[in-house]
């Protein structure tokens, strides 16, 4: 495949750079209408979750496209659905450089990126100028400067901004990579920030026409009880769905790759079994009509067999793509295609 040549040379570079320079490359293959030599074909494998019909269960996770700034090039890889960010109300960095790492040998990356973005203007702007039609998460935070005391009013002015251009948004409370966000999580914050959400959307329904569905995405390295109080939550305050997970802490099963030092969030293969697990008690605790994301070592139909088999409804990938490159995603819908009908 064109990828597995070119890798070498992506891989020689640095990873943020590298990074940028196969995105555009991405586009620029879209633009001209031959996506095809960089992706292969994805049959529809049809699945209605969340109340919106998925063309398959196979989606991109947030953090690849942060602004919004590639949804057309990524749209022709045969992804069922896109989520972008995450995006804070105002611009910002994000931590200083190098915040990238590859470990090779893993199949795995460390990031410490801090929710760098161009803000939620210009990611909207970034979406009308898109042709994408299909289905599009946005992935929403809070800047790195507003209190946690004062977090929602972040998350409700993002919402606000996004919610005529998404066909869900997530609130992503789970993020190693910005000081406390995870403390987000705990019971009573969460309740409190989910209730302002649902709240505000409500509103923005009546307003808009339209009911954007509400996900929460979580980490990995949850506990058992930590598990149980955000389902509860999720539960009583009419949350659609949980996106399980976001990059772990952990180092299990890396600690012995020079690159796992650098702190951050890992992700990629050690993360899939942690993932799973969440996964499979989430769905175990939470009712049937939220849905359930599965996030974290998807590089393969099996892997995505797994995530499904444990309960989710729908998965995403975002660090396979880097090791495995842009026809990943057609080999695993086809995959799955091959072993029946979705979840």
């Amino acid at each position: 495949m064109l990828y597995r040549a070119l890798r070498p040379l992506l891989f020689a570079l640095d990873p943020e750079k590298a990074h940028g320079l196969s995105l555009k490359s991405l586009d620029a293959l879209a633009r001209f209408g031959i996506a095809s030599l960089a992706a292969t074909s994805a049959p529809r494998v049809p699945v209605r979750v969340m109340g919106l019909d998925f063309p398959n269960p196979v989606g991109l996770a947030a953090g690849l496209d942060k602004d919004g700034k590639h949804i057309d090039g990524l749209a022709a890889l045969g992804f069922g659905f896109l989520e972008i960010g995450a995006v804070t109300p105002r611009a910002q960095p994000g931590n200083p450089p190098p915040r990238l790492f590859r470990l090779p040998e893993a199949e795995a990356l460390i990031n410490r990126l801090g929710f760098n973005n161009d803000g939620v203007e210009a990611l909207t702007e970034n979406i009308r100028r898109s042709r994408y039609r299909g289905i599009l998460g946005i992935n929403v935070g809070k800047n790195f400067d507003t209190p946690n005391e004062h977090a929602a009013d972040d998350y409700v002015a993002c919402l606000r901004k996004v919610y005529p251009h998404a066909s869900f948004v997530t609130a992503n409370v789970s993020s190693p990579n910005t000081k406390d966000l995870r403390t987000l999580q705990h019971a009573g914050r969460l309740d409190a920030l989910l209730a302002a959400l649902v709240a505000e959307r409500d509103s923005l329904a009546k307003q808009h026409g339209k009911r954007v569905p509400l996900a929460v995405k979580v980490a990995p390295d949850l506990d058992e009880p930590g598990i149980e109080a955000i389902a509860d939550r999720v539960a009583a305050r009419g949350i659609d769905a949980v996106i399980a997970t976001n990059t772990t802490a952990s180092r299990d099963g890396v600690g012995h790759l020079r690159a796992s030092r650098e702190p951050g969030g890992l992700s990629g293969a050690p993360l899939r079994a942690l993932a799973t697990a969440v996964v499979g008690r989430l769905r175990r605790q939470l009712p049937a009509s939220v849905a359930v994301i599965g996030v974290g070592g998807i590089a393969s139909a099996a892997d995505a067999r797994e995530k499904l088999d444990a309960g989710a409804n729908l998965v995403q990938l975002y660090t396979a793509l880097v090791y495995r490159g842009p026809g990943l995603v057609g080999e695993i819908v086809r995959g799955l295609a091959s072993q029946g009908q979705a979840r």
